[in-house]
């Protein structure tokens, strides 16, 4: 089951709201209310009211549809951040000698979506565990197998390239002798120019 919150118009840049919502994002509720609670930012007041009422609002659906939810199972499915209008939110600030500076005011959006899916199902599957062709665990044997396999394919690539490397060398060598034998050739042809001329 998922329930969902926004909050409008709120105090605020959304570029500074979104370095808040990226540590609550992926978490058990509690936790999200841990965090925005000790955070020492401004935003985090406007994105725990909207956690707090994400949930209320999933207790409210599970009441309506008679099902059983524990606030607790409840995680962080997604939350994201959209800026706000700031069209005509331009202020004048006093500055000295007279002279006024303008300010723009900025607002943000928030949004969380809260879910009781498990979060292995939710993302397809738990990261980081090897599965095999058949879409089952791979036992210790079957990775053990995959990395010989490995293994092997990196020594023949390093034997391929060996033999890459030698037939190169081998063809330097056959059009080294002949760059040799024309200056060779034509050391012996001025030789018997010089004799001629004596």
């Amino acid at each position: 089951m998922e329930a969902r919150a926004s909050a409008k118009h709120l105090r605020g840049s959304a570029q500074k709201a979104r370095l808040v919502i990226d540590m609550i994002r992926g978490k058990n509720v509690n936790e999200a209310l841990a965090v925005l609670r000790f955070t020492n930012k401004r935003a985090a007041s406007g994105i725990e009211k909207c956690v707090r009422s994400a949930i209320a609002n999933a207790t409210e659906a599970a009441e309506k549809a008679n099902v059983a939810v524990d606030p607790d199972d409840l995680w962080v499915k997604a939350c994201f951040v959209d800026m706000g209008a700031h069209k005509n939110r331009r202020r004048v600030r006093p500055a000295p000698q007279g002279r006024a500076y303008r300010e723009q005011r900025h607002f943000h959006h928030v949004t969380v979506l809260l879910s009781t899916d498990e979060k292995e199902n939710a993302r397809g599957g738990a990261r980081g565990k090897q599965t095999s062709k058949a879409g089952k665990p791979a036992t210790s044997g079957e990775s053990k197998g995959r990395k010989a396999a490995g293994e092997r394919g990196a020594s023949k690539g390093a034997a391929k390239g060996a033999a890459k490397g030698a037939a190169k060398a081998a063809a330097a060598t056959k059009r080294a002798p002949k760059k040799a034998e024309k200056p060779a050739a034509a050391a012996t042809e001025n030789t018997s120019a010089e004799q001629s001329a004596e």
